[in-house]
């Protein structure tokens, strides 16, 4: 670690490096120097992101897109560069390692304690999107290949199903069933994203609450940060992540499914807050955002079974039957918007009217 640490142009020396955040995906560290600075230190994890050096290159062009566009605003994140000017530097092993200028007087929730919070997270992605509406999204590659192709995590699914080289499908069937039963609408989005009736835009792809910095002291969005998955996408991409997560009213592997439905006031926050962030969506855009809510969480719920019937190789368990118990928080939730098709279209009708 001090090598690689040496090897950035941080002020001052380190004192001190320890672990850092909660994330799952990237080596994160805490960095403090004897001239009082902080820095965020990650290695870009290549299993998830099979080239890191093309995660880097995006991130590099966004940071930099809005440092212009915004200064001082949601263009605070910035990378520290290497002694010989570099966004990032390899090791040994050929790990890329980057960092990043601590954001002070920040504070990432892991759980919202308010609508408000939910509404800053919403409103934060969405201005995330309008910033970058000018951006070429061609211009960005791929990190995470067909991440929300859904008709290709479907073709997944079934040659999970097909081969069951854990032996667990046959204990399944009413998982598999609901999966099947909405396979022709889970690609609705990817259809319009290919006529053309949904615009592609430079999308975040990972919409949680933790990826938002609030001010501690006034808790409103200070900047988007973990731009890892950054790429061209949909606007309901990011809008239907974020009430995945935001409007659950349970944990994403809560084995009691009773308790997982959609809270229809946190969902209008999210609604509200992304609308505000985003204003010049398309009536296109504006009308798929609810569909947008569903699909994300059909098609979490799909890559959690298959992984299951998979043998549990991709996201990581800590307890027998916890990738099951995903995607069936996930069936449950999509169900249940199902159920509030109307009352999420009401809601959406009451935001236009209002100006939202």
């Amino acid at each position: 670690m001090e090598e690689i640490i040496g090897r950035f142009q941080l002020t001052g020396a380190a004192v001190s490096c320890r672990a850092y955040g909660c994330g799952h995906i990237n080596r994160t560290f805490l960095v403090r120097t004897d001239a009082g600075r902080r820095y965020i230190l990650q290695r870009v994890n290549r299993q998830v992101f099979p080239d890191p050096v093309g995660v880097m290159e995006n991130v590099t062009a966004v940071i930099a897109f809005l440092a212009e566009k915004a200064p001082g605003g949601f263009g605070r994140l910035r990378l520290v560069p290497t002694r010989e000017g570099a966004p990032y530097a390899l090791d040994g092993a050929g790990e890329v390692w980057r960092a990043y200028d601590y954001v002070e007087g920040g504070v990432c929730l892991q759980a919202p304690e308010s609508l408000e919070d939910l509404y800053q997270c919403a409103e934060a992605f969405g201005r995330f999107q309008s910033l970058l509406a000018d951006m070429p999204a061609a211009s960005l590659r791929e990190t995470i290949p067909e991440f929300h192709n859904t008709p290709v995590r479907y073709a997944r699914f079934h040659a999970a199903l097909e081969a069951d080289i854990a032996g667990r499908a046959a204990d399944v069937g009413a998982e598999i069933a609901f999966a099947l039963a909405r396979e022709r609408e889970a690609g609705a989005l990817q259809r319009m994203r290919q006529d053309g009736t949904l615009p592609v835009r430079v999308t975040h792809n990972d919409t949680k609450l933790n990826n938002v910095m609030l001010d501690e002291k006034t808790r409103r969005a200070l900047c988007v940060i973990d731009l890892d998955t950054v790429m061209p996408g949909l606007a309901a991409y990011d809008f239907g992540d974020c009430v995945r997560f935001g409007a659950a009213t349970a944990a994403e592997d809560e084995p009691d499914t009773e308790k997982m439905g959609l809270d229809l006031a946190a969902f209008e926050a999210l609604a509200r807050g992304f609308l505000t962030g985003c204003p010049a969506l398309t009536e296109a855009e504006r009308r798929t955002l609810p569909l947008g809510a569903k699909l994300m969480t059909l098609e979490c719920g799909v890559r959690f079974l298959t992984d299951y019937l998979e043998g549990d190789r991709y996201f990581a368990v800590h307890r027998p039957g916890q990738n099951l118990d995903r995607a069936r928080t996930q069936f449950k939730l999509a169900a249940d918007m199902e159920a509030k098709r109307d009352a999420m279209a009401a809601i959406m009708d009451r935001l236009e009217r209002a100006g939202t």
